[in-house]
């Protein structure tokens, strides 16, 4: 069976949800499970393993809904839609989500061209050297346009984290469930070298009209 480039892959910041698996780090005798910075090329690869795997077992659309809900619950933090619609919630898409999201991709691409569809090295490569995780936050307001203007920062104990940029907030959507009249989501990035990838930390997001909503995330068990 030959073996194509998934070239469709190439734009990173597109691929939809998926899962990050931890860091292990030693401090005395205990392991501290953290969001992965470094990654090799032979991790990664078995990143885009572990993404493709699940993927590759699920034979109707059903099995496939469930391995994306599985994915986009991984690295969630905050409120869980499923319970709550309208609590403030955001998916961290760190480089183990990006490459399982990959390899989930790469699944779904051969079945449909019936040939084995790998992601080039290069793209791999550039996902593990990314600088930055991006964030997504979800949350709802009472205007289609409340969102507008948001701002974020991650706080870890005393120190307040900027982020390098805050992307622009989505057009308010109808809320189907209870609360606020409409939902928005918003992205930003934040440099890894800025911020410690294995303690609890705390996203405060502020809008226009004066609301304040924190997310809490306790990175140590971001899995």
């Amino acid at each position: 069976m030959s073996v194509r480039s998934l070239t469709a892959a190439a734009r990173i910041g597109g691929v939809a949800a998926c899962a990050v698996a931890g860091l292990s780090m030693v401090f005395g005798l205990q392991p501290v499970f953290a969001i992965d910075v470094k990654l090799t090329l032979e991790e990664a690869q078995k990143a885009l393993d572990a993404g493709r795997a699940p993927m590759e077992k699920a034979n109707t659309p059903e099995e496939v809904k469930k391995v994306l809900q599985h994915a986009s619950m991984v690295t969630r933090i905050g409120a869980d839609p499923e319970k709550d619609s309208c609590g403030a919630s955001a998916i961290l898409r760190t480089k183990r989500y990006r490459l399982e999201a990959f390899g989930r991709q790469e699944a779904a691409e051969s079945k449909k061209r019936k040939i084995d569809v790998r992601m080039p090295e290069e793209f791999v490569k550039k996902v593990v050297d990314m600088p930055n995780m991006e964030i997504e936050v979800q949350l709802c307001g009472d205007d289609e346009y409340f969102a507008e203007g948001a701002l974020i920062e991650l706080q870890q104990g005393s120190k307040r984290i900027k982020p390098i940029d805050i992307g622009k907030a989505e057009r308010g959507r109808k809320n189907e469930g209870s609360g606020p009249i409409y939902r928005s989501r918003f992205t930003a990035l934040f440099a890894y070298e800025t911020f410690d990838p294995t303690t609890a930390s705390v996203f405060v997001v502020n809008l226009q009209d004066g609301h304040e909503a924190r997310i809490a995330a306790d990175f140590s068990k971001v899995k």
